[in-house]
């Protein structure tokens, strides 16, 4: 014989209610907190929603079908709407990933709005210990370990190197012979046409490079050398953005 539901347990009270959501928007507030900080495309409020709406929605999973739990034919499943917020995040987490040229950022961005939403889910779950423990942790990361990583960034030897150029100028081998010449190695180049200036048939060439360096002082060196190559239009050194 099937035990009786106890209607109870699709019920919340209002107080109750108001705590979780209260306390989705102060946990996802603090992680936005680092990455608005930080300048990045989803910062404070983008976090703060986040995380307020997986709350909401697991809320709704798990208490807004009461009338129905009682009903014979009926079967609630708590999870089955915050299931959906797992994999539903990804559009707005791939809105934060960008791609410039050899350079891909937002993907901890990215990775900081999967895990809000979960941390929202836990909070709407009544899951408090969890989400206060995922949320000092998350925080720690991206405050601590990004000081660390930029400390590794400025010893790191493989650098972005663009180079602006004349179409028509002999740039390219001047460019080659130097980079070869101050002891750059390049392991990936790449070759694209740009935009022309209004009143000119053919825009210049824009070189993308992936290079390794000996010593830091050396891109320093090729920054001074190519930028006085005849038909360098324009150079850019990019960093690696998280």
């Amino acid at each position: 014989m099937a035990s009786a539901i106890n209607p109870s347990v699709w019920h919340i009270g209002y107080m109750e209610m108001t705590i979780r959501l209260i306390l989705a928007l102060f946990l996802g507030g603090l992680i936005g907190l680092e990455r608005e900080l930080g300048g990045h495309s989803a910062g404070f409020r983008t976090h703060i929603l986040v995380c307020l709406g997986s709350a909401v929605i697991v809320l709704l999973s798990m208490y807004g079908f009461s009338q129905f739990a009682a009903e014979p034919n009926v079967r609630l499943d708590p999870a089955r709407l915050a299931a959906q917020v797992i994999s539903g995040i990804g559009f707005l987490g791939a809105g934060t990933i960008m791609r410039t040229g050899l350079t891909i950022s937002g993907l901890t961005t990215a990775a900081s709005l999967w895990v809000v939403a979960s941390i929202g889910l836990a909070v709407g779950a009544g899951f408090y210990y969890g989400a206060a423990i995922s949320t000092l942790l998350v925080v720690m990361s991206l405050f601590l370990l990004n000081k660390v990583e930029k400390v590794f960034s400025r010893t790191k030897k493989h650098h972005e190197l663009i180079v602006k150029i004349n179409r028509s100028s002999n740039g390219l081998n001047q460019i080659l012979t130097e980079l070869k010449g101050l002891g750059i190695q390049i392991y990936k180049l790449n070759i694209e046409s740009d935009e022309a200036e209004p009143g000119e048939k053919t825009g210049p060439l824009v070189i993308r490079m992936r290079v390794k360096l000996k010593k830091k002082k050396n891109l320093e060196e090729a920054i001074v050398s190519l930028s006085s190559i005849n038909g360098v239009l324009g150079l850019e050194t990019p960093g690696d953005l998280l």
